[in-house]
């Protein structure tokens, strides 16, 4: 990859895989309701450095679910619940995790109770929470980081290893028609695809195979858009009534929100999410996803209520109601239109 060798020269890029080489025990970890490039970088990363003879566990939030798209990666094991005090002498590895919010509930002490943490992300606006931070902003996935990590650790690219790398890459870049996608993600999938990913198995589990409950939601998400600004921004949203009545999950709504982008003069889009409670009772804050086209910042609206991303993705927690986000994100979205209207 034309990216390795940059790494190699980076010293956090050389703390991370000093840091892992020398643990014994690995917590991976990944941001709560998962997309491709979490579950597919966590999945990489724990069999990578399982051959390399290490004690692995993996763990996820247990208020989050798993998109059924990615049902193709094997996520055997996955804890969802960890003993703070069980992770004294575990290095943990967080995966896609821009702020240590984002480990999900509890995440205070599961990060408290382990020896030392890395961070390997590709959002510009992480938080450095770790005591390692391997951050390239540039990067179109996690995995494409992690990617140059495993093979810095000399881990073989087995066909397990390199099917969940893919789906990580494929996912997070659209298909590869995201404008992070550069020359060396193209790279990296078709040295995936020399390791024996089967491209035509995966785009029909990833991207062809739909649960009739997810089209039903989407069918809601329609029915509720709005377009303000002239068409140029559109707002959806989802009831926790809807996700009971369909029996769907948050982790059926992953992509939802690229349909209302799609829509022809749409800049701006989003969609809103009111949570099932958690497992414990906790009744965690409305979700929004946000996406672009063009010159504008979502990450910038997201920030501005704790959250982050990228220019064209990004998504925040709030615990406001549904007419309440709507009219924040309408206004931000407004002002930054109004801010590239003048300067063009």
């Amino acid at each position: 990859m034309d990216d390795a060798p940059s790494r190699l020269s980076d010293p956090e890029f050389r703390r991370a895989v000093s840091t892992l080489r020398a643990a014994g025990r690995v917590c991976v970890a990944t941001h709560e309701n998962p997309d491709g490039d979490a579950i597919g970088s966590l999945v990489a990363a724990a069999a990578g450095l399982r051959a390399l003879g290490k004690t692995v566990r993996t763990y996820l939030e247990p208020g989050s679910t798993i998109p059924s798209e990615l049902r193709l990666l094997d996520v055997t094991g996955l804890e969802r619940r960890l003993d703070p005090g069980a992770l004294a002498g575990w290095t943990l590895l967080t995966l896609d995790c821009a702020t240590l919010r984002r480990l999900g509930h509890g995440h205070r002490s599961v990060i408290a109770g382990a020896d030392a943490v890395v961070s390997i992300d590709h959002h510009y606006d992480n938080t450095r929470f770790g005591d390692v931070n391997l951050i390239d902003g540039g990067a179109s996935s996690t995995a494409e980081i992690l990617f140059d990590v495993l093979e810095a650790l000399g881990v073989g690219i087995t066909p397990e290893i390199a099917q969940a790398l893919y789906v990580a890459l494929v996912t997070d870049t659209g298909r590869f028609q995201q404008r992070t996608t550069g020359p060396g993600a193209l790279r990296m999938a078709a040295r995936l695809v020399d390791a024996g990913v089967d491209i035509q198995r995966v785009s029909e589990l990833v991207f062809e195979t739909v649960p009739l409950r997810k089209l039903h939601l989407l069918g809601v998400v329609i029915s509720n858009l709005v377009l303000y600004e002239g068409g140029r921004i559109a707002i959806s949203h989802l009831e926790r009534g809807d996700f009971v009545r369909l029996a769907a999950a948050e982790s059926d709504t992953e992509g939802l929100v690229d349909h209302l982008r799609a829509v022809s003069g749409v800049e701006v889009a989003a969609l809103i999410r009111e949570p099932q409670p958690a497992p414990d009772g906790h009744l965690p804050p409305n979700r929004v996803s946000l996406r672009s086209r063009g010159s504008i910042d979502v990450s910038a609206i997201a920030r501005k209520t704790g959250g982050g991303g990228h220019k064209q993705a990004a998504g925040f927690s709030h615990g406001g109601d549904i007419a309440a986000i709507r009219a924040f994100i309408a206004a931000e979205a407004a002002l930054q239109l109004s801010l590239v209207d003048s300067a063009a």
